[in-house]
């Protein structure tokens, strides 16, 4: 089994100076999606094997611990609360599994890179999640998140190599792309594209969960893995 090494964030990367918000929707967006508006708290475990039955369908969250992970699930399922949001990145320290109905579930990984973790935490969160991926038979894809301002960190790349080496599909959501005017996301979303066009069952959008945009395509894919 491949153990993942969660490394600390480099303080310099999180102290840039960010663009600000430019990025206006050209027509509202559908906001909710009869499946995953079902979405509810199922359980939250700190090992694979203390999960649900590994049966169904189970998608798959993961990204470094300040991608906006849990608000893209809130987003996604369109609901405020479901994954907790902190200002603290880290705080999701196990697996926790969010119900869609008796065969589909979301499952939001513990973020990875958390410097403020001690290490044999990180090591423990690591491997927790490298047997998930590796192992669960119900795992049909993996929502990669990145912030579209640094993507594809030496973690993502490490991340995207590992899943791919395993045949994990794979959807890169380049997330808070309200925060750069539409030029610089386009330009940040096809360089990402031209990194993983050496990989099969990977593909990447842009994401915000503020204003919605990327919603329709993001749940085309999860549509798409659950068999809806």
């Amino acid at each position: 089994m491949i153990q993942i090494i969660l490394l600390p964030i480099n303080k310099e990367y999180t102290q840039q100076a960010e663009p600000k918000l430019n990025m206006a929707t050209k027509k509202p967006q559908k906001q909710s999606h009869p499946k995953y508006q079902q979405a509810s708290f199922l359980c939250s475990v700190p090992k694979m094997t203390s999960g649900p039955l590994d049966a169904g369908y189970e998608i798959a969250f993961a990204g470094r611990s300040n991608a906006g992970k849990s608000s893209a699930i809130n987003r996604i399922t369109h609901q405020t609360g479901l994954a907790r949001t902190s200002k603290t990145p880290g705080r999701t320290q196990h697996l926790v599994f969010f119900e869609l109905d008796e065969q589909h579930r979301l499952v939001d990984l513990p973020g990875y890179g958390f410097a403020k973790v001690p290490g044999h935490l990180r090591q423990k969160w690591g491997q927790n999640m490298a047997a998930y991926i590796e192992n669960r038979l119900a795992l049909k894809g993996v929502i990669l998140l990145m912030d579209i301002r640094h993507a594809m960190t030496e973690l993502d790349q490490q991340m995207l190599e590992w899943c791919s080496s395993i045949g994990r599909p794979v959807h890169i959501l380049l997330t808070k792309a309200d925060k750069l005017k539409f030029g610089a996301a386009k330009a940040s979303l096809l360089q990402v594209q031209k990194n993983t066009g050496i990989y099969s069952n990977v593909s990447a959008q842009m994401f915000s969960s503020k204003t919605g945009d990327g919603l329709d395509e993001v749940w085309n894919v999860l549509d798409r893995w659950n068999e809806y």
